[in-house]
């Protein structure tokens, strides 16, 4: 018999990746069947990105004898304050252990309105079920097709295995970490690019994080260019505006507009927003094959999912926003792993590219270095 491996580290909840694809899908309001204060960072969080949150409000009593009462009358609150189109039912642990129907509260809602009732719970090993909890009764409803369907569940799986060989799912515990010291790698990293070094910036980002990562890139770009250097800066970019859910290429569209504007190449587009967990063998392939000769690699993103035999020999500079991945992506072999704290908070209902810690301690280091020549 196979033993379980415990994780004992907090993970990513079911019921906080059900919201976020609602909004995705550009749902207009969520109700969380649940006690007021379920997933109440991400539920605030998600107000600011176009999505309204509520809660049922249960209570211990309701816990015994039911909420859908309750629900109902957050349903017409919901209804009188935004007028949605579309209304979201989400499940909580407590309403489905106890069993309640969401169906049955949404059967006497007013004509015109569009419900999904999402039967989920935080009890899943896998924060990816609770995407498939919205998928499925969202295709129902029309608002994919069951191609982008089974396309969702390929990509959601291979996120899975990602985290399982990688990330958060690799060890029973992971030590939080700041990662290196940001202007140490910046300068690092500039003596690289004085000296003539080609390196590979890469993209590797999901959904509105990139708006952030994408920065780290930017910078790259700029330092090169206040040496002169960049000719040997190549850029890849998983951000292709004809994948994903609706807001999902909406963010694409934000950020190669963005990099556009800056007069910024994107030499390969390496897949959709979306696409962060199967990257790997094009960015591998581009790589081996059409470019060659790197000497260096800066991934900004999801560096943990790029597969190790595509850098053989080169330095990696590899950037994320989970303190938790520092030790995996060392134990990988990235040579330098920098973490950018309170990086979801900061890409919630932007629309452009928001500044970086590592992005503006690279540019800083380069103007001292320029200024003291």
């Amino acid at each position: 018999m196979i033993e379980e491996k415990l994780i004992i580290h907090p993970r990513p909840s079911t019921i906080v990746a059900a919201l976020y694809t609602l909004r995705d899908l550009n749902v207009d309001v969520a109700i969380l069947h649940g006690p007021p204060g379920c997933s109440f960072k991400h539920a605030r969080l998600l107000e600011e990105d176009r999505l309204r949150v509520l809660t049922s409000a249960m209570d211990e009593n309701d816990f015994v004898f039911g909420g859908r009462e309750k629900l109902e009358r957050t349903i017409e609150k919901a209804i009188e304050l935004f007028n949605p189109k579309t209304i979201a039912l989400v499940g909580t642990c407590t309403s489905m252990i106890i069993g309640e129907e969401l169906s049955d509260s949404a059967m006497f809602a007013p004509d015109g309105i569009e419900f999904i009732c999402i039967e989920t719970h935080a009890g899943y090993a896998n924060n990816t079920d609770g995407v498939i909890s919205v998928l499925e009764p969202a295709m129902e409803c029309g608002m994919l097709t069951d191609k982008e369907l089974e396309r969702q569940r390929h990509l959601l799986a291979e996120a899975t295995n990602v985290e399982i060989r990688h990330g958060a799912a690799s060890k029973g515990y992971l030590e939080p970490s700041r990662g290196d010291i940001k202007y140490k790698a910046a300068e690092h990293l500039i003596e690289r690019i004085r000296s003539g070094k080609k390196i590979v910036g890469i993209l590797n980002a999901k959904k509105e994080t990139a708006y952030m990562f994408a920065d780290e890139l930017i910078a790259l770009y700029e330092t090169a260019k206040m040496f002169g250097m960049e000719e040997n800066i190549t850029i890849f970019a998983n951000t292709d505006i004809n994948l994903g859910l609706p807001r999902v290429k909406e963010h694409a569209k934000n950020v190669t507009k963005a990099f556009d504007e800056r007069n910024i190449p994107i030499h390969e587009i390496i897949g959709g927003l979306d696409e962060y967990a199967i990257t790997g063998d094009i960015i591998k392939d581009l790589i081996l094959n059409k470019y060659g000769g790197f000497d260096a690699a800066v991934i900004a993103g999801v560096p943990h999912a790029l597969p190790m035999d595509a850098f053989n020999g080169m330095e990696l500079f590899s950037i994320t926003n989970g303190p938790r991945q520092v030790a995996p992506l060392k134990d990988m072999g990235h040579h330098h792993v920098l973490v950018e704290i309170d990086l979801h908070p900061q890409t919630l209902g932007v629309s452009d590219i928001v500044p970086a810690e590592f992005g503006d301690t690279l540019r800083a280091v380069a103007m001292d270095i320029l200024n003291d020549v």
